[in-house]
Protein backbone atom coordinates (compact mmCIF):
# COMPACT_ATOMS: atom_id res chain seq x y z
CA UNK A 1 0.00 0.00 0.00
CA UNK A 2 1.16 3.26 -0.73
CA UNK A 3 -0.98 5.78 1.07
CA UNK A 4 -2.47 5.27 4.40
CA UNK A 5 -6.65 4.97 4.26
CA UNK A 6 -6.73 8.20 6.16
CA UNK A 7 -5.51 10.03 2.28
CA UNK A 8 -8.17 7.94 0.40
CA UNK A 9 -10.31 11.46 -0.67
CA UNK A 10 -7.72 12.88 -1.55
CA UNK A 11 -6.14 10.27 -3.73
CA UNK A 12 -9.21 9.87 -5.18
CA UNK A 13 -9.60 13.33 -6.32
CA UNK A 14 -6.24 13.00 -7.63
CA UNK A 15 -6.59 10.27 -9.87
CA UNK A 16 -10.63 11.35 -11.06
CA UNK A 17 -9.06 14.93 -11.66
CA UNK A 18 -6.33 14.00 -13.70
CA UNK A 19 -8.27 11.40 -15.80
CA UNK A 20 -10.98 13.17 -16.70
CA UNK A 21 -8.85 16.49 -17.30
CA UNK A 22 -6.76 14.47 -19.57
CA UNK A 23 -9.73 13.37 -21.87
CA UNK A 24 -11.94 16.37 -21.63
CA UNK A 25 -9.18 18.65 -22.48
CA UNK A 26 -7.61 16.78 -24.84
CA UNK A 27 -10.95 15.96 -26.77
CA UNK A 28 -12.56 19.70 -26.56
CA UNK A 29 -8.88 21.38 -27.63
CA UNK A 30 -9.01 18.73 -30.48
CA UNK A 31 -12.29 19.82 -31.87
CA UNK A 32 -11.78 23.45 -31.29
CA UNK A 33 -8.40 23.13 -33.17
CA UNK A 34 -7.42 19.89 -34.79
CA UNK A 35 -4.48 17.78 -34.22
CA UNK A 36 -2.54 20.01 -36.13
CA UNK A 37 0.79 21.81 -35.75
CA UNK A 38 1.23 23.55 -32.22
CA UNK A 39 -1.66 20.57 -30.85
CA UNK A 40 0.30 19.39 -28.18
CA UNK A 41 0.31 22.95 -26.69
CA UNK A 42 -2.99 24.43 -26.91
CA UNK A 43 -3.90 20.64 -24.86
CA UNK A 44 -1.06 21.22 -22.27
CA UNK A 45 -2.41 24.99 -21.26
CA UNK A 46 -5.95 24.04 -21.17
CA UNK A 47 -4.53 20.74 -19.12
CA UNK A 48 -2.75 22.88 -16.60
CA UNK A 49 -5.54 25.59 -16.06
CA UNK A 50 -8.34 23.00 -15.55
CA UNK A 51 -6.38 20.64 -13.45
CA UNK A 52 -6.17 22.46 -9.98
CA UNK A 53 -9.99 23.19 -10.87
CA UNK A 54 -11.34 20.06 -11.32
CA UNK A 55 -8.80 18.84 -8.37
CA UNK A 56 -10.96 21.50 -5.85
CA UNK A 57 -14.13 20.91 -7.37
CA UNK A 58 -14.25 17.03 -7.28
CA UNK A 59 -12.26 17.20 -3.79
CA UNK A 60 -14.89 19.44 -2.32
CA UNK A 61 -18.12 17.76 -4.21
CA UNK A 62 -17.79 14.30 -3.73
CA UNK A 63 -18.30 13.51 -0.87
CA UNK A 64 -21.61 15.90 -1.18
CA UNK A 65 -22.17 13.68 -4.24
CA UNK A 66 -21.98 10.37 -2.78
CA UNK A 67 -24.24 11.66 -0.14
CA UNK A 68 -26.91 12.25 -3.01
CA UNK A 69 -26.10 9.46 -4.96
CA UNK A 70 -26.87 7.30 -2.16
CA UNK A 71 -30.40 9.33 -1.24
CA UNK A 72 -31.40 8.68 -5.09
CA UNK A 73 -30.32 5.04 -5.51
CA UNK A 74 -33.72 2.49 -4.19
CA UNK A 75 -32.60 0.39 -1.43
CA UNK A 76 -33.20 -3.68 -2.15
CA UNK A 77 -36.38 -4.78 -0.43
Amino acid sequence: MLFPPRLAPLVFSVLMSLYMVFLMTFVITWANTGLGEGFAGRWWRAFYIAWPVAFALILAGAPRLQRLTAKLIRQPA
